[in-house]
């Protein structure tokens, strides 16, 4: 989801209804305020989350959100769903119906889900070209080897979409477990690539996505949010 941009002249005649021309004498004569500041540019763009003013009456005064949810087995990564409890069912916040989900997470995948409506730092994240680690814990039904190690790092082809995997971390962790890092974000490529092996994924846990950690501050189905550092050095 991209963030809303517009010059700013054409945004205040969409949100007044007064006509470009004598916007532009408005903007002269110092009487809009953007960010707090006089705006005289008809050129300035404007997003979203840009506080916007006209002779004191408030015409835009949006404020980013950027939220950590745990979430459960069980609930869908989607806004709205007919069978199933949504991670936005979840949240207890006015702005909820305004966000989106940043990577979703599988029905019966659990842990760090990130929902924001800021649509450059979710695009930010989820880019393939920013190579932002996603790290998971997997539990196998069959014991792994140092085999996997080798396979997940060279990358994986899959003849369906006719793709070569990014190469992937493995660390073993015990005979059923491992933690699985990730840099993309392919359909079920996790339990895709242990299928490689023969050794289906009986469960999966997203722990942390680039710095941001779940850690233990969260019970299954909280959420919070994110504090500034978190934001700015994901």
């Amino acid at each position: 989801m991209e963030s809303k941009r517009a010059r700013l002249d054409r945004f205040i005649s969409v949100k007044t209804g007064i006509n470009k021309k004598y916007v532009r004498l408005l903007l002269a004569k110092g009487q809009v305020l953007v960010d707090g500041e006089i705006a005289r540019d008809i050129d300035l763009i404007i997003d979203q989350f840009s506080h916007v003013s006209l002779d004191g009456q408030v015409l835009q005064a949006n404020a980013p959100s950027y939220v950590m949810l745990y979430k459960p087995v069980g609930v869908v990564s989607a806004t709205i769903d007919d069978k199933h409890k949504t991670v936005i069912d979840l949240l207890d916040r006015e702005d909820k119906h305004s966000l989106h989900i940043v990577g979703r997470l599988d029905l019966n995948t659990s842990g760090l889900l990130l929902l924001t409506n800021d649509g450059r730092w979710s695009k930010k994240l989820m880019s393939p070209q920013h190579k932002v680690d996603k790290v998971y814990r997997v539990t196998l039904k069959n014991p792994i080897d140092e085999s996997y190690i080798v396979a997940f790092a060279a990358g994986m082809y899959f003849a369906f979409e006719d793709i070569t995997t990014q190469p992937a971390k493995l660390e073993i962790v015990d005979d059923h477990t491992a933690l699985v890092t990730l840099v993309e974000g392919r359909y079920h490529q996790i339990k895709r690539m242990f299928g490689r092996f023969r050794n289906p994924v009986i469960g999966l846990h997203r722990l942390s996505v680039g710095t941001i950690e779940l850690g233990l501050q969260l019970a299954v189905g909280e959420s919070r949010d994110l504090s500034e550092s978190e934001i700015q050095n994901v």
